[in-house]
């Protein structure tokens, strides 16, 4: 078989290494603007999408495609000519999160991806509206997280810091990193005593009858069931799937085994009424509250692979033929 339209080299508009340089120039300019003023997490916003949409045209430029309504787009991306003299269309920077949050979810954690949100959606504020969103915000309630969410992105195309800022700035972001971590954690670890002092402060009885009504709740809800760590009842870790579902037959049950993993998100233990969000902060706490965990369903196999009803709001028609 012989290919007779062959494909160019990626458009520069989806090419990760074009992507990439982009967000580098916006990353330099971000670095020589002024700590305090608004160019700066401006301008950081900037790098910021163009880094993200540089790591999601690493994995395939076609993902960056809009192509909704009209595929010519895709198969510009691809490489080929194109076809109508339209300019080229991409999905929004938000959908970039999302995506990459998919493919990447150890690596792009739930906490870059809700930063990359907020911090892009102040960038469109800016643009779009009279809001002086970026005005008199304080550095630190933005450049750990930036500098993180950078770490993420670049890790997923097998790149570090110091390939993307200068050198000493490169070795700050990384103090700025491990600063806001220990902070996370002593400040999640400070819930955690906080919430074991009131939980010793009850009786005896009323302890006893909160972790058998805990026990209760845990087997009630879809979960990870793990011991709390301020007052040891059973509480329930919840996540993100991050593999697709395995699905087995077990012939002789007649049963069919559904498993996936998933990465954890979230704890909670209603006893002590203790809640933890966030990968970062559950790891802190404990390593076995940010294990992965695998989620198993079981089904009956007749009712797994029964055809679907066509006419699910219709009843049979048993009326005899005239």
């Amino acid at each position: 078989m012989k290919q007779t339209v062959k494909p160019g080299p990626t458009p520069e508009n989806w090419n990760a290494e074009a992507l990439f340089l982009k967000a580098q120039r916006y990353a330099e300019r971000m670095a020589s603007s002024d700590g305090e003023g608004w160019e700066q997490p401006f301008w950081s916003s900037l790098a910021l999408e163009l880094l993200a949409r540089a790591a999601l045209s690493n994995v395939s430029p076609a993902l960056l495609v809009e192509n909704d309504k009209d595929w010519s787009h895709l198969y510009h991306a691809l490489g080929f000519e194109p076809l109508e003299r339209k300019p080229p269309k991409s999905i929004t920077v938000t959908e970039v999160f999302k995506r990459l949050a998919g493919i990447y979810p150890e690596t792009f954690i739930s906490e870059n991806h809700s930063f990359c949100v907020v911090h892009t959606g102040r960038r469109n504020s800016e643009l779009h509206s009279g809001e002086a969103v970026f005005e008199g915000i304080a550095s630190s309630s933005w450049q750990p997280q930036f500098y993180a969410a950078c770490k993420a992105l670049l890790a997923t195309m097998g790149l570090t810091l110091r390939d993307f800022i200068d050198g000493s700035e490169a070795e700050v972001a990384e103090r700025l990193i491990a600063a806001a971590a220990d902070k996370s954690a002593k400040a999640a670890l400070a819930d955690v005593a906080a919430h074991q002092k009131e939980w010793l402060a009850l009786g005896d009885d009323e302890r006893a009858s909160l972790a058998d009504s805990a026990k209760v709740w845990a087997t009630r809800h879809t979960g990870h069931r793990v011991y709390c760590p301020a007052c040891s009842s059973v509480a329930i870790v919840q996540g993100e799937a991050i593999t697709p579902a395995v699905v087995k037959l077990d012939a002789e049950q007649g049963l069919v085994v559904e498993t996936q993993d998933y990465l954890p998100t979230q704890f909670e233990c209603v006893a002590c009424r203790l809640k933890i969000h966030g990968l970062s902060r559950l790891a802190a706490v404990a390593n076995n509250l940010a294990n992965r965990f695998k989620k198993t369903s079981t089904y009956d196999a007749a009712e797994y692979y029964a055809k679907e009803d066509d006419y699910p709001d219709y009843e049979d028609d048993n009326n005899e033929n005239f």
